[in-house]
């Protein structure tokens, strides 16, 4: 039975890919998957959670398991997070308030990104609790802060930075009715010299610094996560500025190509902060195992990107709600299949390194 069901929930995930890809322009599709070099690198982070084997232990008593853990402060039924997507409505009209409605159907939580289709009172209505508000540098302090004051009087009950992408703008031309609504405006590079670089004298010199996230922690009274960090140093520095947690992420592969998988980092990077700050962390779960395999690896909530933005192309709020289910019940079915009845026990569960995927 939970074999035959396991099936089905893969099936569905590829169901919803190939529908989305029906369904959108071959553009939208192209800017939702990424080109050759994303490609890669989100293949290698698919591959990388494969490279653990989950031991299996019958005969256990599940009168109470459950899947439900506190993040900071928060009770949540499931540790399955929807990572922050720009521009939903370019997948599907219900956008970013459909994926949130899908969100609190499924008693999930959600971050909203920075370059949202949707007005961001209008997502948090939808989602009838305080969501998590992802965080793109504004180029500057008082701009970046505006946007951090919007969220905030929201709703939104924790700010997540982004600092793998300094600077983020849509790599797709957008159509009138879909824009980034909650932008004072486009962030451009500054205009240059003759002899200065694009790169460094323009679109980095609006990037944040350290000091900008320290200044940044001082002036929130919610938690403050930084999201793209993947060095243990620079890990450390950011729990020692007295940020609340790390996103450990590669961005889904849309970054730096050769960058190194959350897999392959995620039990260094646990042990490395010890407990002193949350471990969220995404890019290339697409199975409850997967999700199983993270946190049993040292994370404390797994975020998942495109396939619940192939729900909703597919299906709208109810396709995302879908997908959420999905993993929820594989993530179920591994710990029936692995004796574990909380996610407490899978953090002390040992994986088995599978040598025939790492030779």
């Amino acid at each position: 039975m939970m074999h035959a069901v396991n099936t089905i929930a893969s099936r569905w995930l590829d169901q919803y890919a190939a529908q989305a890809q029906q369904t959108l322009s071959h553009d939208r599709w192209h800017y939702l998957m990424g080109d050759a070099v994303v490609d890669q690198l989100n293949s290698r982070n698919q591959t990388a959670w494969q490279h653990w084997s989950i031991w299996p232990r019958p005969l256990q008593s599940f009168n109470e398991a459950n899947t439900t853990c506190c993040v900071l402060g928060e009770q949540w039924a499931h540790p399955i997070m929807l990572a922050p997507v720009a521009y939903q409505r370019l997948f599907h009209a219900e956008g970013e308030i459909g994926s949130a409605m899908a969100c609190h159907a499924q008693d999930g939580q959600m971050m909203v990104s920075s370059l949202a289709s949707q007005k961001l009172d209008h997502i948090q209505a939808a989602a009838a609790q305080p969501l998590w508000f992802q965080l793109y540098w504004q180029g500057n302090r008082a701009d970046t802060w505006a946007l951090c004051q919007q969220a905030i009087a929201a709703g939104y009950c924790v700010i997540v930075l982004t600092v793998d992408a300094p600077v983020k703008t849509a790599v797709l031309d957008l159509t009138p009715d879909i824009t980034a609504v909650n932008l004072r405006q486009p962030l451009r590079p500054r205009s240059l010299t003759v002899g200065q670089s694009l790169v460094f004298d323009g679109w980095m010199s609006q990037a944040p610094t350290w000091a900008d996230v320290a200044w940044l922690r001082t002036q929130l009274h919610v938690p403050l996560l930084i999201k793209g960090l993947m060095h243990m140093d620079d890990v450390q520095q950011a729990v020692g500025l007295g940020c609340e947690g790390i996103v450990l992420s590669n961005h889904g592969g849309r970054v730096l190509g050769s960058a190194p998988t959350v897999a392959s980092l995620l039990p260094a990077m646990s042990k490395a902060i010890a407990g002193q700050a949350l471990l969220v962390v995404d890019s290339g779960i697409r199975s409850g195992e997967d999700v199983f395999k993270a946190i049993a690896l040292g994370a404390d909530v797994v975020c998942i990107g495109r396939p619940y933005v192939w729900g909703l192309a597919a299906e709208g709020a109810m396709g995302v709600a879908k997908v959420i289910r999905t993993l929820r019940d594989e993530l179920e079915m591994t710990m029936a299949l692995a004796g574990v009845t909380s996610l407490m026990q899978i953090k002390h569960t040992s994986l088995l390194p599978n040598h025939a995927l790492n030779s």
